[in-house]
């Protein structure tokens, strides 16, 4: 292996997954945006996202040190480490937020179908579906490809978007930083950071690749940049549209019409479901890889698929019923600060207090 590659698996890699899995859904259209960080203006909006974003790099650094130490390369294992017998609380809260966030996901695929092709949301949400089951099939490395290309189409799609953006309304943009007016950005800053920075815990299957204390803590710490940086890039832009902007269930296409270049509107979208895909294979991917921890064998391409499908079908029902922005303003709260209770606040308390964690029983590396 050459060192360049070494070192991007151990650095990069890491915050790569977690972007992954938290970009998908109301992020990747701007819903989440428009719903945590429009509300406090420019300047606010920008001052929680910070906040988030040192959030996650913190919670990172010490979930994937964590890890590192006690050798855990699932949540099941993790938790035991860190929670004892009360492991199980977390079971139940993610639980919980893997139907919430698949629900997202499937509720936006189907909108971006209709949205961009006229065609009914139901093809969108299956077609997203069938996608994840044959992302997780192949396990890790089929998992962690997707990861790298869908990160490359990502940050490549938000930089052009961006561009065309300042040269499209800049002048815009620049007014509404300069006239509106900045609200509380604490509460939606910690908000936001608390039920997202779960994703640091669902991609511990990359720690396999750290060789010290070291590599996971510069690992997290650049977590929290990687997976921010395009919602600033975004933020800014939807400036531009206020106040129309914030009520609308795609924000994305929202702004995307009114720049103009149907084909980059295409691509954008095509990108966005590309980051669904990426955040659902994650999420289901941290499920088989906890059920083939625990029983201590390595699951068949075909029995990853049909986990994932039995896993994916009742969320996406759920996703056909419920609109997105409904899901996310009635579900993400709760699930965010009881995320902060049962995982980030017994986690710093340890690193605070430099407790020795919990050792875990050795686990075979499935592929």
């Amino acid at each position: 292996m050459s060192i360049a590659r070494d070192r991007f698996r151990r650095y990069l890699l890491p915050g790569l997954a977690f972007k992954a899995v938290i970009i998908g859904g109301g992020y990747a259209t701007g819903r989440e945006i428009a719903e945590f960080f429009l509300p406090a203006g420019p300047w606010g909006g920008l001052a929680a996202m910070l906040l988030a974003t040192m959030i996650w790099a913190l919670v990172a650094a010490a979930t994937f040190h964590f890890a590192y130490k006690t050798g855990a390369r699932d949540y099941r294992h993790f938790f035991q480490a860190l929670l004892g017998r009360a492991w199980v609380l977390f079971e139940v809260a993610y639980a919980v937020f893997i139907v919430l966030i698949l629900s997202v996901f499937g509720a936006a695929a189907g909108a971006i179908a209709a949205a961009t092709l006229g065609l009914p949301p139901l093809v969108g949400t299956l077609a997203l579906m069938f996608g994840i089951v044959a992302c997780v099939a192949f396990g890790n490395a089929g998992v962690e490809r997707v990861f790298v290309w869908v990160s490359v189409l990502l940050y490549a799609t938000y930089a052009v978007f961006f561009l065309l953006m300042l040269a499209g309304v800049g002048d815009k943009v620049v007014t509404a930083f300069d006239t509106l007016p900045s609200g509380d950005w604490a509460l939606g800053g910690v908000t936001y950071a608390g039920y997202n920075v779960i994703g640091a815990v669902i991609v511990l299957s990359v720690t396999r690749h750290f060789r010290s204390g070291r590599d996971a803590v510069v690992a997290g710490l650049i977590a929290g940049p990687l997976a921010m940086l395009p919602a600033m890039l975004f933020f800014v832009g939807m400036m531009a549209f206020m106040p129309e902007i914030a009520g609308e269930v795609l924000p994305s296409d929202y702004m995307l019409v009114r720049l103009g270049h149907p084909v980059f509107h295409l691509i954008f979208q095509f990108m966005i479901f590309a980051a669904l895909l990426e955040s659902g294979t994650g999420a289901v991917h941290a499920v088989n890889e906890r059920l083939a921890r625990t029983r201590g064998v390595t699951l068949t391409p075909a029995i990853r698929a049909a986990a994932a499908l039995a896993l994916l079908v009742p969320c996406m029902l759920i996703a056909d019923r419920i609109g997105l922005v409904t899901l996310i303003a009635s579900g993400y709260r709760a699930i965010a600060w009881a995320i902060i209770v049962i995982y980030v606040v017994p986690l710093l308390v340890v690193v605070v207090l430099r407790r020795a964690p919990r050792p875990v029983m050795p686990q075979p590396e499935p592929s």
